[in-house]
């Protein structure tokens, strides 16, 4: 049995993976800030100690005697607490994910704890093509200040003289089997806007490529690494698909539910967001804009180093997946039915 410390747990990520290490029978405890429910993706309550502080704060905020003790008394601490917003200043890029990570890291050090981090595969940059786990971090080159600060952040963890491990989760949606996500937020955003037809043009290359993977991998994935830090340490993982979808598959995945709408993609030296109508031109700007560097890359991430570890692989997605995903988007109401769309137009 472990004993964890889960930062980010009351996070879409973060509390299924306190309740996959809760279900393994380890001992996990939970940091939470602002909002104190810890719930599974399928929504459940995960019965967990928890205790509030802030990654920001030297110290999470604590003082120095329960800082003390809270290092002394974990074996590992899984780093799940992060921003994961593209709208966001440099400056608090760096004090969530840069000085946060910083602080985790300091955290584990006075406990002699391990540490997992999880980070995001896209630390790789404006990279296309194959991408290893065990390729060098780039300095430049990010697409935005989200991408920037988790590659900091690693290097960070990298840099120090812990036992760690990185995990790094490709783009995050529902679940394998049903499609069930427990909240709607980052990439759904723009896929709400483009398939209710209020964004109805992308700027994209026809070459580009999404890696959409789904939670229970991610998640099944971290707690395999928790499990197994002594064959996992001083390693990178991609917890990915390793079957990046096209995005004109993605696109059409959408058009082939009638009442929603197929964006039209605008090679990117074409594209002018001024030339869009009024409303949205709005929307793309506001939202949109955020993820239209996902739709001019074509990075293949490979995940050998994660199989060899954990014996794990990604189940298969692709245009069946996709529409598991829209079909629960539906379901849940995120989506319009295809009545209401009918009537609402």
């Amino acid at each position: 049995m472990l004993k964890v410390l889960v930062t980010g747990a009351a996070g879409l990520l973060g509390g299924e993976v306190c309740a996959r290490l809760v279900a393994n029978g380890h001992r996990v405890t939970g940091l939470v800030h602002r909002n104190r429910d810890i719930r599974a993706n399928d929504g459940s309550d995960v019965a967990i100690e928890t205790l509030a502080g802030d990654v920001s704060q030297p110290h999470f905020g604590w003082s120095e005697a329960d800082f003390a003790r809270i290092a002394q008394t974990h074996d590992l601490l899984i780093h799940c607490a992060a921003t994961v917003r593209f709208d966001l200043t440099d400056e608090e890029y760096d004090a969530v994910n840069v000085a946060g990570t910083r602080h985790a890291i300091a955290l584990a050090e006075a406990g002699g704890m391990a540490l997992l981090h999880v980070s995001t595969a896209y630390a790789c940059g404006r990279r296309d093509g194959p991408i290893a786990e065990e390729d060098p971090l780039p300095e430049t080159g990010f697409a935005n200040g989200y991408e920037a600060s988790k590659a900091a952040g690693e290097r960070l963890v990298r840099a120090s003289a812990l036992d760690w491990a990185i995990a790094r989760p490709s783009i995050v949606v529902g679940a394998s089997d049903t499609g069930a996500i427990r909240q709607f937020d980052t990439t759904y955003a723009a896929f709400k806007l483009i398939a209710e037809g209020r964004v109805r043009h992308m700027p994209a290359r026809p070459s580009a490529s999404l890696d959409f993977v789904p939670i229970d991998h991610v998640a099944r994935g971290i707690v395999e690494l928790a499990e197994r830090m002594e064959a996992a340490r001083g390693g990178t993982y991609h917890l990915v698909s390793a079957q990046p979808l096209a995005v004109a598959d993605f696109t059409a995945s959408i058009g082939a539910y009638p009442h929603f709408h197929e964006p039209e993609l605008v090679p990117p030296e074409s594209f002018d967001a001024a030339m869009l109508p009024a409303l949205e031109r709005r929307l793309f700007r506001r939202v949109a804009r955020l993820y239209a560097s996902y739709f001019q890359r074509d990075p293949h991430f490979g995940d050998d180093n994660f199989r060899a570890v954990t014996g794990l692989a990604c189940p298969v997605t692709g245009s069946d997946y996709m529409r598991r995903l829209i079909d629960y988007c539906i379901a849940a109401g995120f989506l319009a039915e295809p009545d209401a769309q009918r009537t609402s137009g």
